[in-house]
């Protein structure tokens, strides 16, 4: 039986992706089999880092929210996101580099100074039925995050600087020896004064009361491709919240979903419809006007076409995404409307086709010759 990702995380299934992560890391401590030697804890510290795998990165964990298992089954087990593998190195030296004594050395640990690429972020986006089909340009707003023109990301007032933090001297790391009877340990942990970063900023700019960015609504212009369908995801490099420490923006992820039309319903990248027409206009054939996507056009019924036979109009479907000069085909089930109630000369005139017809094919009546019509019994 598949497992629910969102249990083996013990998670609820709204849970934001700060939530994720902290629930992955404290799981992730406690099963390692370096860590736990009882049974199958190695087998659950898997289960943890595919859930985690999947629920981390948003468009694999829209895929499974709306697909289930199946929906990621051929994700690589081992294509863990950025994220995944920057928590993962965390959890690894957290809990091993921070443990030193006796014959094991003294190992170096490291902290993150460098830049910090920003947060993705994602937004739904709503489309009507032709706009999906035909694309075009949507405007939408955003709040995301941006680097602080005052203090340029830095976090500090103008004309001054971050300092050195006092208490970890800079490394972002604080060091407590333990002794016990099998040794001397050290314990490393997060310098509580200045969050792991190694530097405090003493006076902070008043814009951005020392963050290095603000929060911006934001209006957008995008391009919505021609042939895009319910699911689609776009991307809009570089407009996620900003990075830290000079490092790049995150991305901006649009997820497309396609209103319903009441008149077409769409098969990839075919179009449906029906239409009904009288008896009289299948038995004799006519020209029918109908509606397409593209407005309304003549549709030849051919004489004596049965019910629920399919018509095709071609190159009057979707565009194919990313090659909108092909495009899929436009088909029309044919209903044949017959009445349940007729005047009495149009019974007379039927009656008397019907006796020719019956003295043709052996069925008398009216209602053998509208059976033999329709090739119903």
């Amino acid at each position: 039986m598949a497992k629910d990702y969102y249990e083996v995380l013990g998670v609820s299934r709204d849970a934001d992706k700060e939530e994720i992560k902290r629930s992955y890391r404290r799981l992730a401590r406690k099963y390692h089999p370096d860590v736990n030697k009882e049974p199958g804890a190695e087998e659950r510290f898997k289960e943890i880092n595919r859930a985690y795998e999947i629920l981390s990165e948003p468009e694999m964990r829209a895929r499974y929210d709306r697909f289930g298992e199946q929906g990621v089954s051929g994700a690589a087990a081992g294509a863990y996101s950025q994220d995944f593998s920057d928590s993962f190195a965390d959890i690894f030296e957290s809990f091993f580099s921070g443990f030193a004594g006796g014959g094991m050395g003294n190992p170096q640990t490291r902290r993150r100074t460098g830049p910090v690429r920003g947060d993705d972020l994602r937004i739904d986006l709503k489309l009507d039925f032709k706009e999906a089909i035909f694309g075009g340009e949507k405007e939408i707003r955003i709040k995301h995050l941006e680097t602080c023109d005052t203090c340029n990301g830095s976090g500090a007032k103008a004309g001054t600087q971050a300092q050195t933090c006092s208490t970890c001297g800079g490394n972002g790391q604080v060091r407590r020896a333990t002794r016990t009877p099998f040794g001397s340990f050290t314990q490393v942990s997060v310098c509580p004064s200045c969050n792991g970063s190694g530097q405090v900023i003493e006076e902070k700019c008043s814009t951005c009361g020392g963050r290095g960015v603000n929060e911006v609504t934001k209006k957008l212009k995008i391009n919505v491709p021609a042939g895009v369908d319910d699911g689609t995801r776009l991307r809009v490099s570089n407009e996620g919240d900003a990075g830290k420490r000079g490092g790049p923006p995150g991305d901006l992820y649009v997820f497309l979903s396609v209103a319903s039309d009441p008149k077409f319903k769409r098969d990839k990248i075919n179009i449906l419809s029906e239409i009904k027409i009288s008896y009289l206009q299948a038995i004799l054939g006519c020209n029918f006007e109908v509606e397409t996507v593209d407005g309304t056009t003549q549709l030849t019924i051919p004489a004596g076409t049965q019910p629920g036979t399919v018509l095709t109009l071609e190159n009057q479907g979707v565009p194919r995404l990313g090659n909108a000069v092909s495009r899929g085909d436009h088909l029309i089930t044919v209903l044949v409307d017959i009445p349940t109630r007729i005047t009495n000369d149009e019974r007379e005139l039927l009656e008397q086709l019907a006796q020719i017809k019956g003295e043709r094919t052996g069925k008398g009546g009216l209602e053998g010759f509208l059976g033999n019509l329709f090739h119903q019994k």
